[in-house]
């Protein structure tokens, strides 16, 4: 559902930019009764949509060509992101919890079981953002040729 929910967002806000940069024109336009119009093509916001970025622009910088390696080697990075935090988790986390199941309740033991499991879960929300934030971002981002990197800015 929080993934769900993100993409949601991300579709919200593109949406709020595209509009945003075209319906000024559009309304300048018609104010000055010119004889044409410009319409952003379907095109351009399908490129939009896919781009890793959150402002609207009808040409962004392109790159001549795509690195497959680079694409690669994102992914990978990805994959093994995502294991090592699957190893983080299994070896880190589980095993206080499920020490805690079998025992009865008590606070002393729940306050125990969340501060051993908070060190592994930062390890494991710096990957996520590492895996998704600029290995994933990246990947696509040299798919579509898209030039302006400046995802940290």
């Amino acid at each position: 559902a929080a993934l769900l929910l993100a993409f949601q967002v991300r579709l919200v806000m593109k949406a709020h930019s595209f509009i945003r940069e075209n319906v000024p024109r559009v309304l300048s336009s018609v104010k000055e009764k010119s004889g044409t119009v410009h319409i952003p093509r379907i095109s351009q916001y399908l490129y939009f949509l896919f781009a890793p970025t959150l402002i609207y622009r009808d040409n962004y910088p392109r790159n001549p060509t795509i690195r497959w390696g680079y694409v690669a080697t994102k992914f990978a990075q990805v994959l093994g992101s995502l294991f090592y935090a699957y190893y983080i988790f299994v070896r880190l986390c589980i095993p206080q919890f499920r020490n805690s199941s079998q025992e009865t309740f008590n606070l002393r033991g729940l306050v125990l079981c969340i501060f051993n499991s908070i060190l592994p879960g930062v390890l494991i929300l710096f990957l996520v953002f590492f895996a998704f934030l600029h290995c994933w971002l990246n990947a696509f981002a040299e798919m579509l040729r898209f030039a302006d990197r400046m995802f940290y800015k």
